[in-house]
């Protein structure tokens, strides 16, 4: 099933119950996650997406999305699941163009070296390699 015709889930989840893989049946509300910080659940309002959705977990993060995952407008969140202020966001484009702020404090434009800045920042602080 496509991400897009997977159905919302807004049964209640703490952080602990939240997947290491993406949901192939459904798709995680963000209003269900007991603990959603504030970010999450403004998170695509300003882009006229107000459903964000959970996707997975990059390391020590989890990652969140609102609206369609190409050929439209949305935004992605990545809230570190051990402290919940730790957050970062990347804008998709309707054109396919993006940008995003990652930990590393570099401005990213693909969403691929976004995410994997998140992965180095969470192996730097694990203290490995990444």
């Amino acid at each position: 099933m496509r991400s897009t015709d997977r159905p919302f889930d807004h049964t209640p989840v703490h952080t602990a119950d939240l997947p290491a893989t993406p949901q192939r049946d459904r798709t995680i509300h963000a209003d269900a996650w007991i603990e959603a910080p504030a970010a999450l659940r403004t998170l695509g309002t300003d882009i006229g997406q107000p459903d964000a959705g959970y996707l997975r977990r990059i390391h020590g993060w989890l990652l969140w999305r609102a609206g369609p995952p190409s050929h439209g407008d949305a935004r992605y969140l990545a809230i570190a699941a051990d402290d919940l202020d730790d957050t970062w966001t990347f804008r998709l484009f309707a054109d396919g163009t993006g940008e995003g702020l990652g930990p590393d404090g570099r401005t990213h434009r693909r969403f691929r070296t976004w995410k994997e800045a998140l992965r180095d920042a969470s192996a730097h602080e694990q203290g490995t390699d990444a």
